[in-house]
């Protein structure tokens, strides 16, 4: 857009102004394409692939493939949204930012507070499984299981506050041991498959996912209630937005990181559920247990399960290492705004915002009180939390390119040429599906409750604005008087 326009009488007039964030001064363009690439794809795989999906094969058998496929469709929308909103204006505050450019202050407010709800909980979730994985081996299992937990905080937490260089760096590699584990294990499957190797006995090949009471064989009520686990798997796919800030040439490689994002899910989800159904009747896997141990333990692979622990310890301590840098950052913005304490808008000598960083750790510590109280329970009584908090900021997310579309429409700003199509029907039907999703949980045991916690989470969201509102007001009212467009 230009800079200046002419009125009808000629006379030439400035283009209103670009929204300027406050949260985004004082970054480090530390971030390369290989850091941002690898994080793109590290969001996109976790323990929800590598725990998870063994019990929802064990429910659903080979139609979860199916359900990945539907869910990843979904999230690479919400990705792709959020890719167009990062060209028209690169923030560190992501879709914080954007809430707060198209649907003002309050949406902000509700799309921050979600996101630090859902990364919080996963917080306390991922230093739970890590406190888990650990007491897998027997060197580590006279250590209490809270212990194990507040190490494993202490120390992402000391690799975030160093530098966000430090953060990109143990993505890039925390990403690798996670994408090698999966090549590996697909070429040693579809070796097996095209040899016509048995597994542990069982006739492997293609016929296993119809023989066994077919493709849908529990019905197709399964499938659907798995969806809000696969959709909690998919949730750390928009931390890449978040990365623009401290991205150098934010323009060339977001675009590449993000549709790269549509063909791993294919290939990484639909592709190992499909091949691990194939490998094993669905009847083999169990909840609790990585399908991928299961199949090399039929397989009799010597010390398949202490390889696989370590990866999905892996990806536990990189979700971990994730959710710190985001709600640093998330919350950074927010504070320049008024929505969020004070002292999460410091910033460090490296360029760090460690305010935010030590409040989403304050959180992950009451999380190591619960591993103390409650260690059996603790990952469950979080986990559910965090899923709404994912559906809550994926719907913000889809919501602010709503807004954004309409602008665009009215000329008032001008949409890149990297897009999300179909809109504004992709958007609508993308909300009408995280509608779905909330439905379902209803119908779930967990989910219930969660369900039933919403009230309780919408009066504290209620009490907060109005504890926030007047210093909210009060900083919009002197950028306005300094002629700055507060975003």
């Amino acid at each position: 857009m230009s800079e200046e326009t002419l009125s009808p009488e000629g006379q030439e007039q400035k283009a209103p102004a670009r929204h300027v964030d406050a949260g985004d001064s004082g970054y480090a363009k530390s971030l390369t394409a290989r850091h941002v690439n690898m994080i793109a794809i590290g969001g996109a795989i976790g323990t929800g692939l590598f725990l998870g999906a063994g019990g929802r094969l064990a429910s659903a058998g080979p139609a979860l493939a199916l359900a990945y496929g539907i869910c990843g469709l979904f999230a690479f929308f919400v990705v792709r949204a959020l890719g167009e909103l990062i060209l028209h204006r690169p923030s560190s505050g992501s879709f914080v930012s954007y809430s707060r450019e198209f649907m003002g202050e309050k949406g902000a407010y509700v799309g921050g507070w979600l996101y630090f709800l859902n990364w919080s909980t996963t917080g306390i979730a991922d230093i739970t499984a890590i406190a888990l994985y650990v007491h897998y081996w027997d060197m580590f299992s006279d250590i209490p299981q809270w212990v194990l937990a507040l190490i494993a905080l202490a120390v992402v937490l000391a690799f975030n506050l160093i530098s966000v260089k430090i953060f990109g760096e143990m993505e890039f590699w925390f990403a690798i041991i996670k994408v090698a584990a999966l090549v590996v294990f697909m070429v040693i499957g579809i070796a097996l498959l095209v040899t016509g190797q048995d597994v542990g006995g069982h006739d492997s090949g293609v016929h296993l996912l119809v023989s066994e009471g077919g493709f849908f064989p529990a019905g197709v009520l399964p499938v659907v209630l798995v969806m809000q686990g696969v959709i909690f798997a998919y949730s750390a796919v928009e931390m890449v937005g978040v990365t623009s800030g401290e991205t150098a040439d934010p323009e060339k490689v977001m675009p590449k990181a993000i549709n790269s994002i549509m063909w791993r899910i294919g290939l990484f989800y639909v592709g190992s559920v499909l091949l691990l159904a194939m490998l094993v009747p669905y009847t083999v896997f169990e909840a609790g247990q990585s399908p991928f141990v299961t199949v090399l333990s039929e397989l009799g692979v010597p010390a398949a399960g202490d390889v696989m622990n370590l990866v999905v310890l892996t990806a536990a301590m990189s979700s971990l290492n994730s959710g710190l840098y985001t709600t640093g950052r998330i919350l950074r913005s927010m504070s320049m705004a008024g929505s969020a304490p004070k002292f999460t808008s410091v910033m460090s000598r490296s360029q760090v915002p460690y305010g935010g960083i030590l409040l989403t750790c304050a959180v992950c510590v009451l999380g190591v009180g619960l591993n103390y109280v409650l260690p059996a329970e603790a990952f469950e009584i979080v986990i559910n939390f965090a899923a709404i908090g994912v559906i809550g900021t994926w719907s913000m997310i889809m919501l602010s390119h709503l807004m954004f579309y309409r602008e665009a429409q009215a000329g008032r700003v001008r949409r890149p040429s990297y897009r999300l199509f179909g809109s504004p029907f992709t958007e609508i039907v993308t909300l009408l599906f995280f509608l779905s999703i909330v439905v379902m949980m209803w119908f779930d045991e967990i989910g219930r409750y969660t369900i039933m916690a919403l009230p309780l989470i919408i009066i504290a969201m209620v009490v907060g604005w109005f504890c926030v509102r007047g210093r909210v007001n009060r900083i919009a009212a002197e950028r306005e008087a300094a002629g700055t467009v507060a975003d």
